[in-house]
């Protein structure tokens, strides 16, 4: 029988990089940057903490390694794509809900990751800020999308940011009730949730059309 610290000891030395950034993520999502220390994550990775250092330098740089993987596999290119697409065909009702749709998809796909951004902003640790850059693109595409589209007369005249943000925040709200503090307030499934949630920022900023005077 092949025991943990056997399975473990014939990693490659990539295999041997993930597998620690994957332990570090979870002790850093429980306990944060400075509540968390090198030999806790050797130890919970069941290998000496000099085996850290041959992969990391510091402490700091295992920390920012895990953006830099998180970047890597979440397919970012994919993902601007799918929006830019549908921008291109004006469809407000189905960008923002592919919005919603895509918040409440990463909370659910790995709450560890959000609850260390967490940590991060509220220590005031510059990977919070680097996660915020690395985002920038689409935030940036967004913004634009609402500013075409309040032109063209179809969003409310407003901080177009704001626009973007009051999609942004109703899914965040949503998504970390339910997978950082386990809320058990409705028997909706995601979809259903993002469709309702999508229909209520929509009635918001969208331009009512005026009725005909009799």
């Amino acid at each position: 029988m092949v025991t943990y610290l056997q399975k473990h000891e014939r990693l490659t030395a990539e295999e041997r990089k993930q597998q620690l950034i994957e332990v570090a993520i979870d002790l850093f999502s429980k306990k944060g940057f400075g509540g968390t220390t090198t030999k806790e994550i050797a130890a919970a990775a069941g290998v000496n903490e000099a085996i850290i250092f041959r992969h990391f330098a510091t402490k700091q740089q295992l920390y920012t390694a895990i953006l830099d993987f998180k970047i890597n596999h979440q397919k970012h290119q994919t993902t601007f794509a799918e929006i830019c697409t549908l921008m291109e065909g004006q469809d407000d009702k189905a960008v923002f809900a592919w919005l919603v749709t895509k918040v409440i998809e990463i909370y659910r796909e790995d709450p560890r990751f959000e609850r260390l951004m967490l940590y991060a902003a509220l220590e005031g640790h510059e990977i919070a800020v680097m996660h915020h850059n690395s985002v920038s693109p689409f935030i940036d595409a967004l913004v634009k999308y609402v500013e075409r589209r309040q032109r063209e007369g179809a969003l409310i005249d407003c901080d177009p940011f704001v626009v973007l943000a009051s999609v942004v925040g109703v899914a965040k709200q949503f998504a970390m009730g339910k997978y950082l503090f386990c809320w058990q307030r409705t028997k909706s499934s995601d979809a259903d949730v993002a469709k309702t949630l999508t229909e209520i920022v929509l009635n918001g900023v969208r331009v009512k059309a005026k009725r005909k005077k009799k």
